[in-house]
């Protein structure tokens, strides 16, 4: 991923230096291991542990000759441990190396984006319950719909928040804590299967129960259609963000800081950029999933058409996915929100929203549900057809009440309660109350 859209402590994670850290300790606790065993001297695995080192500059310059990075490396460990170092890689494989530091790395950078969720999760639930009573209309296929509240929104988000928290909990362990140390085929040719039960101890992963040489890359998958469906969240609370901002609606903006410019034309503008940025950069991990997909099948016991693939998308992934759940964290702390614009907007359609509610009304005073329905949209469309002229005319409980069949059965004090955004959410505490239990 590039500079731009990295964060430094995720960017450490897929940098070489922290793959051969990683690799070194993988080596190290393996001669250690093997020291346990018998196999090798005691005082060589000390040694080692001691001398271990490497420089990344001299492994890229090995490699331009070896065209192998793992040999490239083991070359350079052994320049710093002399004559110890023949015991180091005994009986493993380059698999067995890249594939275990491969899952380790993908566990730091899930515990990352595991604090990236639960602290966005917390974000929303606060404001959620700051915005509970505030209302504003809720809209179905952009449509107004009825009367809502403002927190339902944050609401929706933080329980999203709290299901990727979940999914990416189960896939750090079920997917990316795993690994093998097998040998060339992953029958423990020519190395004990304590090595890698004792490897993968140390590290917090889990052996694999058998490996093929590599890892099977259906867990690479998971994690990378996890990690899509995270983006994807965090793309629909960015739209409607964006949806929110437009100047047609203006119910609420992503902040504007202090001497930021918003076009190089026309200087009056707010553009929502952070939340388009976030959508943008979810587009690419949704994509890298599918490379995930398609590094599953490979040839037989193993081929590395995988390798070069996943190198660029599992750390974009991370750090993309790092990225914009940042960028919304300080979208959404910092959200301006224009409570009056949300009144006005949920009466802009002349009572239009409250027709429901009249429905039932006709229902409840004896009408059948098909008349009742009759009733309502005959008087809603004249409205409707005002507003979509932009003339001057009735509001729609104005013209009930000039319809004789409607107020047949309806009364001023029926209309007042059917007019009322506040009996639609009579209910809607036990919205709040499930969400102030929420934990993150």
């Amino acid at each position: 991923m590039i500079d731009r859209y990295t964060r430094p402590e995720m960017g450490a994670i897929w940098s070489p230096q922290n793959k051969f850290e990683i690799w070194k300790e993988i080596e190290v606790l393996a001669c250690e291991a093997q020291a346990q065993l018998g196999v090798i001297p005691a005082e060589d695995a000390v040694l080692i542990r001691e001398r271990a080192a490497f420089e990344v500059g001299r492994i890229d310059e090995l490699e331009a000759t070896l065209n192998h990075d793992v040999l490239a490396f083991l070359t350079n460990m052994s320049e710093h441990i002399g004559e110890p170092s023949k015991w180091v890689h005994y009986g493993m494989t380059s698999s067995d190396l890249g594939d275990t530091a491969l899952c380790y790395q993908m566990t730091q950078a899930m515990d990352i984006v595991l604090e990236d969720v639960r602290r966005l999760g917390r974000i929303c639930q606060r404001r959620a319950l700051e915005f509970k009573d505030t209302l504003c209309v809720g809209r179905t296929h952009g449509i107004h719909a009825e009367p809502m509240t403002f927190g339902m929104k944050f609401g929706a988000w933080a329980w999203a928040l709290k299901r990727a928290e979940q999914r990416l909990i189960a896939t750090r362990k079920f997917s990316a804590a795993w690994g093998a140390i097998s040998g060339a085929v992953g029958s423990y040719s020519n190395i004990d299967p304590f090595v890698e039960t004792y490897v993968c101890g140390k590290l917090g992963l889990t052996p694999d129960p058998l490996s093929t040489q590599v890892i099977a890359r259906d867990r690479h998958a998971h994690v990378l259609a996890v990690l899509a469906v995270v983006a994807a969240t965090a793309e629909s609370i960015a739209t409607e963000v964006r949806a929110l901002q437009k100047s047609d609606t203006l119910e609420a903006e992503e902040p504007f800081a202090k001497g930021q410019k918003g076009s190089s034309a026309m200087p009056h503008k707010r553009n929502p950029i952070t939340a388009e940025r976030v959508c943008g950069l979810a587009r690419v991990i949704k994509a890298n999933a599918q490379v995930g997909f398609d590094n599953v099948a490979l040839w037989h016991e193993r081929d590395i058409s995988h390798s070069s693939a996943e190198r660029v998308v599992l750390a974009d992934s991370f750090t993309a996915l790092d990225y914009i759940l940042s960028k919304l964290e300080w979208i959404l702390d910092g959200l301006v929100v224009y409570p009056a614009n949300m009144l006005a907007n949920l009466n802009k359609t002349r009572g239009l929203i409250y027709s429901s509610r009249v429905l039932l009304a006709l229902v409840d005073g004896g009408m059948s549900r098909e008349d009742a329905y009759t009733v309502v949209q005959r008087n809603a469309m004249k409205v409707w057809d005002d507003l979509q002229q932009a003339r001057a005319g009735a509001s729609y409980r104005e013209m009930l009440e000039a319809d004789p069949e409607a107020m047949a059965l309806l009364t001023s004090e029926v209309l007042d309660e059917c007019f009322d955004p506040w009996k639609f959410l009579e209910r809607v505490n036990v919205l709040f109350d499930r969400l102030e239990k929420l934990e993150f």
